[in-house]
C-alpha cells in the first residue's frame, strides 16, 4: 500500500557502519527507498503489554529440564528453577505466562501436583504419552513467576473436570481465610494467598478440550465462571483476576458469533489460537535449511492474521461496541516438523531469523489492533515450537524470536503514534508480500520508538522518514540481522543470530534509516 508522506521536520540520518554492510554483502546492491511519515502529534491506543506473554505447557521439555531442573540439581537453579532462564526471561519484561496448557490443562488435575511427599505419577496422554511426574505443580509455578516478576495465566480444566475443582483450586492458590485449603497451602509453604491474574476456562474447547460446539462451550463458560471465584483481598478492581474464554480455531467465525451473542456473567476476554508456518495440517516446513520460497511462504502465512484479527474483531464489536471484551491470542506462532532425532510428540524445533520476522510482523499486527487484541502468548516459551529459549543439559542459548521480544520492550504499555509509508513490494515464487513492516509509539518512558522490519531477504531497504511534532537530534537503537534468511544460533554457536547497536546524530534535515535484509530493527527519536 502506497500513501503520500506529509511534511518533514528537522531529521536523523541513521546508518550502519561500512563494515557492517560488507559483512551482508549488501554494500553496493541496489536500494529501495520508502517515504515514511510519523506523526507525533496524534495518539492511537495503549498497547497492552500482556500481548507479549509467554506460554508454558508440561510438553516436552518446556517445563521438565527448561524450567525445573530440581533442588539437588548440578545446574544452578534456586528451589528447583533454572537461575540463567529466569535470568534471560526477567530482561524481556514478561509480562504473563499462560499455564498447564494447551491442551494439558484440560487433563491436568491440580491435587496431583501439590505436597512435599511423593506426589501422584500420571501420563501425558497428548503430548508423548510419557510419565507426568506431577514435581512441578502449582506452588512450583508460582514460585516461577515470583523469580521471573510475572503474573500468572492459570489455565482451568473444563474438558475433563467440574466447576467445583477449578473452584476449589482457586480457594487453594487465593484464600486467606483458615479454610482446609488455604492451610493446605500454608502447609506447602506459602502463607500469602497467591495472585491469579488471568484466568482461562477451558482450552481449545472445540477440539481436545472436549469436542464442544460453541453453543455447549458457552453454557459451560456460564457454569465455570460462576463458580471461579479469587478471593485474595488484594485482588479488587483494576488488579481483579480477569476470565479469558475459550475462543475460536483460526478462522472459526462462528464459533465467535455464538459465544458474543450468548454470553453472560464475567467475561474478559475471548481467545483466538493460530499457528503460522504451513498451509495446511500437518506442519510440513523445515524449520532450518530452507530456501527463499520457502521463507516466503512462511511469512505469508504469518500474515494471515491481520485477517483473522479483523474478522473475530469486527463480529465482537457487534455485540460489544466498548470494547470492553479482548481479543486474546493465546496461542500463536510457528510450527514447523520436529527435529530429526527427536520425539515427534514433543514439538522441539529450531528458531532461524524467518522466526525472528514472523514474530515481529505478528507482533505489528497485535500492535495495530489494540483496542482490541490486549494479551498475545507466543507457543511457547522454552524447547517447544516457537520457542524463547533453547536448552540442553545445563547449556542455554537466545533464540532470534527471544531478542525480537527483546528489542520490543520499550513498545510494553506504550502508545500507539500513527504512521504511513510505502510498504513497497517483495516477490518469490509467485508470492508477493510488503517489503516493509513499520510501526511507531511512544512508550512510558516519554520516548518515540520505531520498529522497521525488512522481510525481503535480498536487498536492504532506505526509509526516508518524516517525523511530525519532533524536533530528533540523536537516534539509538538495535538492529536484528542474520548470515542469511535460515541461520540460527546453536549450542557450539551460540550468538550467529542476535542484536547490533544504532546510534546516530542529526544531520542535513533528513531522516534515513538503511537497513538489512531480513531484519527487526528498533530505534528511539529524541
Amino acid at each position: 500500500m502506497h500513501h503520500r508522506a506529509m511534511s518533514r521536520t528537522k531529521s536523523v540520518v541513521i546508518s550502519l557502519s561500512a563494515m557492517s554492510l560488507l559483512a551482508f554483502g549488501w554494500a553496493h546492491a541496489a536500494t529501495p527507498t520508502s517515504k515514511l511519515t510519523v506523526d507525533t502529534t496524534k495518539s492511537g491506543a495503549v498497547i497492552d503489554r500482556n500481548i507479549f506473554g509467554q506460554f508454558a505447557e508440561h510438553l516436552g521439555t518446556g517445563i521438565y529440564g527448561g524450567i525445573w531442573v530440581g533442588t539437588d540439581s548440578k545446574i544452578p537453579n534456586t528451589n528447583g528453577i533454572r537461575n540463567d532462564v529466569v535470568t534471560a526471561l526477567k530482561a524481556i519484561k514478561v509480562p504473563n505466562v499462560r499455564w498447564p496448557g494447551g491442551c494439558f490443562a484440560d487433563e491436568y488435575h491440580w491435587e496431583k501436583g501439590i505436597g512435599k511427599g511423593k506426589r501422584p505419577v500420571t501420563l501425558n496422554s497428548n503430548w508423548g504419552g510419557v510419565i507426568e511426574p506431577n514435581t512441578f505443580g502449582t506452588d512450583e509455578f508460582m514460585e516461577f513467576t515470583r523469580q521471573v516478576g510475572t503474573e500468572a495465566y492459570v489455565s482451568a480444566n473444563v474438558g475433563s473436570s467440574t466447576p467445583q475443582e477449578t473452584a476449589e483450586w482457586l480457594e487453594y492458590m487465593t484464600s486467606e481465610k483458615e479454610t482446609s485449603l488455604a492451610m493446605a497451602r500454608r502447609e506447602n509453604g506459602h502463607p500469602a494467598p497467591y495472585s491469579v491474574a488471568f484466568l482461562g476456562i477451558g482450552n481449545e474447547s472445540w477440539g481436545c478440550g472436549g469436542n464442544m460446539t460453541p453453543e455447549h462451550y458457552t453454557d459451560e463458560y456460564r457454569q465455570f465462571s460462576t463458580y471461579a471465584k479469587n478471593y485474595n483481598p488484594a485482588q479488587t478492581g483494576d488488579k481483579r483476576m480477569k476470565k479469558v474464554a475459550s475462543g475460536a480455531n483460526v478462522d472459526d467465525y462462528n464459533w465467535t458469533e455464538v459465544f458474543m451473542k450468548n454470553k453472560s456473567g464475567d467475561v474478559d476476554a475471548l481467545s483466538l489460537h493460530y499457528y503460522s508456518g504451513f498451509e495446511a495440517w500437518p506442519p510440513y516446513q523445515p524449520a532450518s535449511g530452507f530456501d527463499e520460497t520457502e521463507y516466503a511462504k512462511v511469512i505469508k502465512t504469518a500474515l494471515r492474521m491481520e485477517d483473522l484479527v479483523s474478522k473475530h474483531s469486527a463480529i465482537m464489536d457487534k455485540y460489544d461496541p466498548q470494547k470492553k471484551i479482548a481479543l486474546a491470542v493465546d496461542e500463536w506462532g510457528a510450527w514447523y516438523k520436529g527435529e530429526p532425532g527427536t520425539n515427534p510428540g514433543f514439538l522441539y524445533q529450531q528458531n532461524s531469523q524467518r522466526d525472528a520476522i514472523l514474530a515481529a510482523v505478528s507482533i505489528n499486527i497485535f500492535t495495530r489492533h489494540a483496542d482490541r487484541v490486549r494479551m498475545a502468548n507466543i507457543a511457547q516459551m522454552i524447547n517447544v515450537l516457537q520457542a524463547m529459549i533453547l536448552t540442553d543439559g545445563d547449556k542455554m542459548i537466545l533464540t532470534p524470536t527471544y531478542h525480537v521480544f527483546k528489542l520490543y520492550v520499550p513498545f510494553q504499555d506504550a502508545t500507539v503514534i500513527p504512521v504511513t509509508y510505502e510498504a513497497g513490494t517483495y516477490t518469490r515464487g509467485g508470492i508477493t508480500l510488503p517489503r516493509a513492516d513499520i510501526i511507531a509509539a511512544r512508550g512510558k518512558d516519554g520516548k518515540v520508538y520505531l520498529s522497521i522490519t525488512n522481510i525481503d531477504p535480498t536487498q536492504p531497504l532506505e526509509i526516508d522518514a518524516s517525523v511530525l511534532g519532533l524536533k530528533a537530534k540523536s537516534a539509538t537503537g538495535e538492529t536484528l540481522t542474520a548470515p542469511k534468511i535460515d541461520s540460527i544460533n546453536t549450542f557450539d554457536n551460540p550468538n550467529v543470530v542476535t542484536t547490533k547497536a544504532f546510534s546516530a546524530t542529526a544531520r542535513n534535515g533528513s531522516l534515513i534509516l538503511k537497513v538489512a535484509p531480513e531484519s527487526v530493527t528498533v530505534v528511539s527519536l529524541d
